[in-house]
């Protein structure tokens, strides 16, 4: 039996909702990355540039997005590295990785590291939208509903959150936690089954980060609503309740 009854599921958002899908572009030729970035806002893209392997990585970890842009040849860290340490991580985003004209082995390599799908240089601009737009629907088919708890709303597919008609930015692993806890559907979590759904089972630093993470999903999804929802369940973990 459940302990506690109210989580709701729909296949779609509600009618006359406008969904702006947010991208992340690393790209290190600058004139390419800014031409890619005004047509990817001409379509009706969110577009967010970066220029590094590393500041991509970060944005990555921080920002929620639809989709990234990912170049192979980056300063700091390349976009093998780049991906690979997102999978690694947990950070499921779709990821379409831009490789070199003639390298099958970058092609190979790309979805050996995880990326979903790939782009040999030059490419038309046209071929780029509709490959992510491609991306943008497996991803929707995979995670095609909307969890809903409450006033608390999460769109897994969109990378989405919003309380009470209000958008709330959560970083993938502030997302993946509070998903973490919507699915349970007002059950109890321990520390360790978070720690294994979100951090991975092979996850070696400290037990307290769950608890460090759940104080910003505090700030973000209690704090500036009337009725908190995230309950501390002492000496076990947390759960979701409609009155805390």
């Amino acid at each position: 039996m459940r302990a506690l009854s109210g989580a709701r599921r729909t296949s779609r958002a509600e009618p006359g909702t406008l969904v702006l899908m947010r991208l992340l572009l690393v790209e290190d030729e600058e004139a390419l990355a800014s031409s890619l970035a005004g047509g990817l806002r001409g379509e009706g893209f969110d577009v967010d540039v970066t220029h590094s392997g590393l500041d991509g990585l970060w944005r990555a970890r921080e920002f929620a997005y639809s989709a990234i842009v990912l170049d192979i040849l980056l300063p700091e860290m390349n976009g093998y590295k780049v991906c690979r340490t997102l999978r690694d991580e947990g950070v499921a985003t779709p990821i379409l990785m831009l490789t070199a004209k003639t390298g099958q082995h970058d092609e190979i390599e790309a979805l050996e590291t995880g990326a979903d799908d790939f782009l040999s240089k030059p490419f038309s601009f046209g071929v780029l939208v509709a490959r992510l737009r491609a991306l943008l629907r497996r991803a929707t088919v995979m995670h095609p509903t909307i969890i809903e708890f409450g006033d608390l709303v999460l769109d897994p597919a969109r990378r989405e959150c919003a309380r009470s008609g209000t958008r709330i930015e959560l970083t993938p692993r502030e997302f993946a936690l509070l998903e973490q806890l919507l699915r349970a559907e007002g059950q109890t979590l321990t520390r360790q089954v978070l720690l294994d759904a979100v951090w991975g089972p092979d996850y070696l630093g400290s037990s307290n980060v769950c608890d460090v993470y759940i104080r910003y999903l505090r700030r973000k999804v209690d704090e500036p609503f009337a009725t908190p929802m995230i309950q501390t369940v002492r000496g076990v973990g947390y759960r979701l309740v409609r009155d805390a």
